[in-house]
């Protein structure tokens, strides 16, 4: 009579694999701007980043807040170059103005900039990379041509080149669109590959099987489908803008020397650095720390939106 082998089975219980398998209706769903947002959340320099710029919005629309000295009123010479004094916690600049207020209405000034170059160079670049990418051929050389012309001139050199020609005319607007006519292709290459990759997934081709139009596709299912990569170089555009003002009003290009703003004060201070180096400090370090916040806030964004560096931590 032959032996029949005995296999062995584990124990198990089929109520731990009912739990581990089950699936939660009442679960909110999960997409990528609801991933991210939790893996910002968990992040510091999230928290970090996010106070300095609330803090540095605060100051530029409520500068009052902040400090009761007027920043062009009651400079004396005898105070020039004078260090701290009760009322005046940075000391004063070569024509006695009071550091500290110049540096917190100067806020304004060079955060303005920053938006109004961000806000254009999003609109051009979204608008031609959207176009590009999407609808292609012909369409796509030529807007892809203008844009690495544009591309290969320096917008930092172009904008001297427009502020010299209208040195008349010198103002925040003026200032912005010289920066932001050539700043653009950085923004519009971006969403142009990102728009190449989404449009050949399974939804579009759907909404194509099904009949709706192109210009409605790319408007409710690509365009924001291929956003996210955008709102990154939007968040270190803004920092770029800020450095490009404050670069143009250190070479004497920029706004007029009576607008107050941290690259006219840096320029202005560069002379006493022997004597008075905090007046090119103080300036120098506010700059640093808004542009710095504004990078650190785009790291965070870029690394929750990329589901691999998610991943990887």
């Amino acid at each position: 009579m032959e032996n029949k082998a005995k296999h062995f089975v584990a124990p198990f219980n089929e109520a731990d694999f009912a739990v581990v398998d089950a699936v939660r209706v009442d679960a909110e769903p999960s997409n990528l701007w609801r991933d991210a947002w939790r893996d910002m959340r968990k992040r510091p320099m999230f928290y970090i980043s996010g106070v300095l710029i609330v803090l540095v919005a605060l100051i530029a629309l409520f500068p009052t807040l902040f400090t009761n000295v007027p920043p062009n009123d009651n400079c004396l010479l005898e105070n020039s170059s004078a260090g701290a004094t009760d009322g005046h916690p940075l000391g004063f600049t070569r024509q006695g103005c009071d550091v500290y207020s110049r540096i917190i209405y100067g806020t304004a000034t060079s955060l303005s900039v920053g938006l109004i170059v961000t806000l254009m160079t999003t609109l051009v670049g979204v608008f031609i990379g959207a176009i590009a990418g999407f609808y292609g051929k012909w369409v796509d050389a030529l807007l892809s041509r203008i844009g690495d012309i544009f591309f290969s001139i320096p917008y930092i050199l172009a904008a001297v080149v427009i502020m010299s020609v209208f040195s008349k005319y010198r103002n925040i607007w003026v200032i912005s669109a010289a920066i932001g006519i050539f700043a653009w292709p950085s923004t519009a290459r971006v969403l142009r590959a990102e728009i190449l990759r989404v449009k050949n997934l399974d939804f579009v081709m759907a909404s194509t099987a099904i009949g709706v139009s192109r210009f409605r596709i790319l408007m409710r299912h690509v365009l924001p489908n291929s956003i996210a990569p955008v709102i990154v170089v939007t968040t270190i555009s803004l920092a770029a803008a800020i450095v490009a003002e404050a670069t143009l009003s250190f070479l004497g290009v920029g706004l007029p020397s009576e607008v107050m703003s941290w690259g006219n004060d840096i320029s202005q201070a560069q002379s006493q650095l022997r004597n008075a180096p905090q007046l090119l400090i103080w300036p120098s370090l506010a700059l640093s720390i808004t542009v710095l916040s504004f990078i650190m806030m785009g790291e965070v964004i870029r690394d929750a939106l990329d589901p691999k560096a998610r991943a990887s931590r």
